[in-house]
């Protein structure tokens, strides 16, 4: 079956996949090329991450990255995708100034890309935030346990271990309408009760293989780069020492006056 006779993945089914034992994948995009790329590769879901402050613009957090900066990414990746559903994060202070402030940015996203969610870094002071979002239309996945966006008040990275708050937070969100829920770096079998206690489908980063689905950074998994490598994070790919080679060999080429040849001339 060609990608244009595939059916985009909606929210019901993400849904419905829990309830019908299927394991969810994600990963993420930032650009036409890859997000075409990803969904040649069938995934369920791709989330146009505000790790893109790091990941593409060499930041040290996420913080930087502006709510105008993700929409222009997230519209190529939009654009790119047919098949998977297509989801947002909302940036630091995107969605803190207000619940009409809120709606106006995730409004934006919505109507300005073509992509079908957006998500939100919830802890338990969200909820209120989620409901209003989804009273209006506005799909919402939730994120539970570490969140990156709140790195100057943890200090540090660090796996989230308070289960009281991390099962009510899940639960809070669900209530609330979420439609799924991120559980990030929280211990195996906390990430599975949560995932048990709530009828929305889990997706883990970092927390487990008891989690509905799974969703980690494109350029981890492609092995693209070779710095800190986290402890969740595993190389199907080494396509940074692939492309290196490749860039070398180029170089060499031009440098000894090998390319171009008359294959690659006109005459």
């Amino acid at each position: 079956m060609t990608k244009e006779a595939m059916q985009r993945i909606t929210i019901p089914d993400i849904v419905e996949m829990k309830a019908a034992g299927k394991k969810i994948t994600m990963l993420t995009a930032y650009d036409f090329l890859m997000a075409e790329l990803l969904d040649d590769a069938e995934l369920d879901m791709i989330l146009v991450g505000d790790s893109l402050a790091m990941v593409v613009q060499g930041r040290d957090t996420t913080l930087p990255v502006t709510l105008d900066q993700m929409i222009y990414h997230a519209e190529m990746v939009g654009r790119a995708v047919k098949h998977a559903l297509v989801v947002v994060d909302m940036p630091f202070l995107s969605f803190n100034l207000g619940i009409e402030k809120t709606l106006e940015s995730a409004g934006r996203v919505l109507k300005e890309t073509a992509c079908q969610a957006v998500k939100l870094e919830a802890g338990p002071e969200q909820a209120e935030t989620i409901q209003a979002l989804t009273s209006v239309g506005i799909p919402v996945m939730a994120h539970v346990g570490l969140r990156p966006q709140s790195v100057l008040a943890m200090g540090r990275y660090r796996v989230q271990r308070d289960k009281a708050q991390l099962i009510a937070t899940a639960k809070a969100a669900e209530s609330s309408g979420a439609f799924s829920i991120v559980l990030e770096c929280i211990p195996v079998e906390i990430a599975e009760e949560i995932t048990s206690a709530v009828s929305v489908p889990t997706i883990g980063i970092g927390s487990g293989p008891g989690c509905d689905g799974q969703v980690l950074v494109t350029h981890d998994v492609l092995g693209l780069f070779d710095g800190f490598k986290p402890r969740f994070v595993k190389h199907f790919s080494e396509m940074r020492q692939q492309s290196l080679q490749g860039l070398k060999s180029y170089c060499r080429e031009v440098r000894e006056g090998i390319f171009p040849d008359d294959e690659h001339s006109f005459r």
